[in-house]
C-alpha cells in the first residue's frame, strides 16, 4: 500500500512527561508542530524562504484526541498528512503511533490542526494564496477522498 503521510520521528524524553509518568498533553501539540516543520524543510525549502519574505502560516486551530497513554523512550511516528486544501488554507491530520520493539504499532493519538497563509506587514496581513511550491510538496500526502 502506497504511503499517504510524512512522517517524523520522535523518542519521548523524560522532559515530555508529568509527575504521574506519562506524556504532558502540550506536547502532542509541538510534535504536530515539529513535524510540520520538518516536512517543510524536507520537500517544501522553497516555502522556507518564503517565510524569510513576508509569508506567514497562522495555525487558526489545533486538536487532539488521546487514545493510549505513552510514557519516557516510546518511540513514536507522528504521520501527518493532508486534509483539505483551499485556496488560502490547509488542513493537516496527524497520527501518533506507538513503534512498539517487535515490530507492530499503536495509534495512541490523533489530531489536526487548520493554517491560513496570510502576506504583509504584521498590522496589515492579508490572506494569500497558498504558494505553489506548498501545494506541489502536499500533493503525494492527501488522503484518497479528501477535499481540495
Amino acid at each position: 500500500m502506497e504511503q499517504r503521510y510524512f512522517e517524523y520521528l520522535h523518542t519521548v524524553g523524560f522532559e515530555e512527561t508529568n509527575i504521574v509518568g506519562n506524556v504532558y498533553y502540550v506536547n502532542y501539540l509541538r510534535w504536530q508542530g515539529r513535524c510540520r516543520e520538518m516536512f517543510l524543510k524536507q520537500r517544501a525549502p522553497e516555502v522556507l524562504a518564503d517565510l524569510q519574505d513576508d509569508l506567514k502560516l497562522f495555525t487558526l486551530k489545533v486538536d487532539c484526541e488521546f487514545f493510549a497513554e505513552i510514557t519516557a523512550f516510546d518511540e513514536l511516528a507522528i504521520r501527518m498528512n493532508l486534509i483539505e486544501l483551499s485556496q488560502t488554507q490547509v488542513q493537516f491530520g496527524f497520527d501518533y503511533v506507538r513503534l512498539e520493539p517487535g515490530g507492530g504499532e499503536t495509534l495512541v493519538a490523533r489530531g489536526g490542526q487548520r493554517v491560513a497563509c496570510m502576506r504583509g506587514p504584521n498590522t496589515r496581513t492579508v490572506p494569500a494564496r497558498v504558494p505553489d511550491a506548498l501545494v506541489q510538496a502536499l500533493a503525494p500526502y492527501q488522503l484518497a477522498g479528501s477535499r481540495s
